[in-house]
């Protein structure tokens, strides 16, 4: 298996910039792995990410979703329960929830959505759910009165990116599975939204550099 992996690695040329096309065949290629991998956009930024005007904090609703199923949990009153379970939440929360949440540290889902009545009730959880990045922010789209709509989106691949402390954004796009034309217009959505939520205060290149790859496969570099 290593020999394997170490040989499929030179089939990427690390000298060589590489067309969107070029790049997803070649990420396919060199997948290593047996599952269905995922396929991820690394873009490297021209911004600071010491400073809170260059901070990248965005969502994108990917035309072809990013191929994983996330589990959905709404923080809604007893008014919207039923709106809800009918939208597609896989687990409805009030107050109760919120205080097992609060007391045991355990969640079972991957992002949530909350009313706004319900944030203030929420915040005792904060310190569970903000390092594991599920509290509901109003700045991606996850609070909000409309909740079929925040949960519709969200089953349509909506997803939130941001930048790290190294001026990096990575991004999942699809899967190994998905064709090419999938991947493409994925790929192509997310730089149209990353390129639309450029900080004004930055200088400078804003995009310095992309990469491309699957789950443990190489980085492939592509042209900006």
């Amino acid at each position: 298996m290593g020999k394997r992996i170490e040989d499929l690695k030179t089939m990427v040329d690390k000298t060589k910039v590489y067309t969107l096309d070029e790049a997803i065949a070649l990420a396919k290629e060199t997948s290593t792995v047996k599952f269905d991998a995922s396929v991820e956009i690394h873009a490297r930024l021209g911004i600071d990410p010491k400073k809170g005007d260059q901070q990248i904090r965005a969502t994108v609703v990917l035309p072809h979703g990013t191929g994983k199923t996330k589990r959905i949990a709404a923080f809604v009153g007893p008014n919207d329960e039923q709106t809800a379970k009918d939208a597609g939440a896989d687990i409805v929360c009030g107050e109760e929830e919120i205080t097992e949440i609060k007391n045991t540290g355990k969640v079972d889902f991957d992002v949530a959505i909350a009313t706004p009545e319900m944030m203030p009730k929420l915040a005792v959880a904060a310190r569970e759910l903000g390092p594991k990045g599920l509290m509901p922010n109003p700045k991606i789209g996850t609070v909000g009165p409309n909740v079929k709509q925040m949960i519709e989106d969200l089953k349509k691949g909506k997803t939130a990116f941001k930048n790290d402390d190294t001026a990096n954004v990575h991004q999942p796009v699809g899967k190994v599975s998905f064709d090419d034309v999938k991947l493409k217009e994925n790929i192509e959505t997310f730089l149209e939204t990353l390129k639309k939520v450029k900080p004004p205060a930055t200088k400078g290149t804003y995009i310095k550099s992309l990469f491309l790859s699957t789950s443990m496969g190489p980085s492939i570099k592509i042209q900006l």
